[in-house]
């Protein structure tokens, strides 16, 4: 059963605003309403690449399963080294990774062992073989070696029964490899969350259209389909809805029925939001629609029968600031990611002059880069408009400039939102 709060218990607090949403206040109004997917898939741990682990994975053995060496060199009991001076050790066998020695080390005895080799019984101490000369069937080994050195012991990576993976863990190929090293052949996973999305406006084009006076190629439905996959949903992608409220009203209704979260761009902006209120309102209930940050404004967040909606600005780059600063970490909460990782953010100097006037916080699109003596600094991309898509594609970051901040000076301290390898 969900605990998210009514639209009606929302409207109560005194900081409810949805005509001017402050941006943190949005983020903590939206993670009130998420539930995550509760449906488990097992897949093969191949196919479970990119996915969330629905159940913890508790070790089935000790990894590794017993006492190896870390190095080249010889297998030997501590007890028989010198602190000062040389040992000589009649060197009595080999033990290579799959092929172990089968005795037991006596008193004054070494074993050649390899990288991964079972240890002997009776040793206790690898001694690497830069730090060992062979003189016919002996080893010679000088001081300065200590108990236990270069000896990997049984369970020290995991021990057989303890917690090897977290339920909510995305399952990168690190996991991947983790769980193929217990043996587990199978996983069980969150299923995919599904998520349909759709633009609205009639001076849309698809791509391979010619283009109409006033037309203009549709951008983002590409952006949104391409961070819907990057984020590893289903993606139902649902075209171009005409500014028609049977059409919208029939969009609407078909995509909540198919989807857990509804996308739109466009038709959310001022002269607009009262017409898509009253829609959403006969389907469900709004609980914000404009926000007080820029680029991104009229940003709206509510509820269409059972499925989360996010009705997000029609400006290219307006679309990806919000995406990234809202959907984002719902998309990942609902999809059961348990602890969701925020963009990293830092401070460092900006070496651009950056206009804001105080009222709301904005994000501008910077590129942090290092100079010669390796300390970063950050830059804006050039103009900021919100329909100027090649801003983001030439930015690595955004630049956040609080609610309260006016104009930035040159070597002025800012905050950077990392973006690199997410967007």
């Amino acid at each position: 059963m969900s605990n998210a709060p009514t639209l009606r218990e929302l409207s109560c607090a005194d900081d409810y605003d949805p005509n001017s949403m402050p941006v943190p206040k949005a983020r903590e109004v939206i993670a009130r309403f998420l539930s995550p997917v509760t449906t488990v898939e097992r897949l093969a741990v191949r196919a479970a690449l990119g996915r969330i682990l629905a159940q913890d994975l508790v070790s089935p053995v000790d990894v590794p399963s017993h006492d190896n060496s870390a190095m080249d060199g010889y297998a030997l009991r501590f007890a028989d080294l010198k602190a000062d001076g040389k040992a000589s050790l009649k060197i009595v066998g080999s033990a290579f990774a799959g092929a172990p020695y089968p005795g037991a080390l006596k008193a004054g005895e070494a074993v050649r062992i390899m990288t991964g080799g079972v240890v002997p019984a009776g040793a206790d101490t690898i001694v690497m073989q830069e730090h060992a000369e062979v003189q016919d069937a002996n080893v010679i080994i000088g001081g300065g070696h200590r108990l236990g050195q270069n000896l990997r012991k049984a369970g020290e990576d995991l021990q057989r029964g303890q917690p090897a993976l977290r339920r909510g863990q995305p399952l990168r190929p690190a996991e991947i490899g983790l769980i193929a090293s217990l043996g587990i052949a199978e996983v069980p996973v969150y299923r995919r969350l599904r998520v349909a999305f759709f633009s609205t406006g009639d001076e849309l084009v698809s791509i391979g259209s010619p283009l109409g006076e006033g037309q203009i190629y549709d951008s983002n439905r590409y952006t949104i389909h391409g961070m819907l996959t990057r984020l590893g949903c289903d993606v139902i992608d649902m075209g171009v809805v005409r500014d028609d409220p049977k059409l919208l009203e029939a969009a609407f209704r078909e995509a909540a029925a198919v989807a857990d979260v509804v996308i739109t761009s466009g038709g959310v902006s001022v002269g607009e939001a009262d017409f898509v209120k009253v829609l959403l309102n006969k389907l469900g209930e709004v609980v914000f629609w404009k926000i007080a940050m820029k680029p991104g404004r009229p940003l709206a967040y509510g509820k269409i029968g059972h499925a989360h909606f996010f009705g997000l600005p029609g400006n290219p780059v307006s679309v990806m600031v919000t995406f990234y600063q809202f959907v984002r970490d719902a998309l990942l909460k609902l999809s059961g990611r348990d602890p969701i990782d925020p963009l990293p953010t830092f401070s460092v100097p900006c070496t651009s002059t950056l206009k804001k006037a105080p009222g709301r916080t904005e994000f501008q699109r910077g590129i942090l880069s290092r100079d010669a003596a390796g300390r970063l600094s950050v830059r804006v991309t050039g103009e900021q408009g919100s329909g100027i898509l090649r801003s983001m594609s030439e930015a690595n970051c955004f630049i956040i400039l609080p609610t309260e901040q006016g104009n930035v000076t040159p070597g002025t301290t800012v905050e950077v939102q990392v973006m690199e390898g997410v967007i």
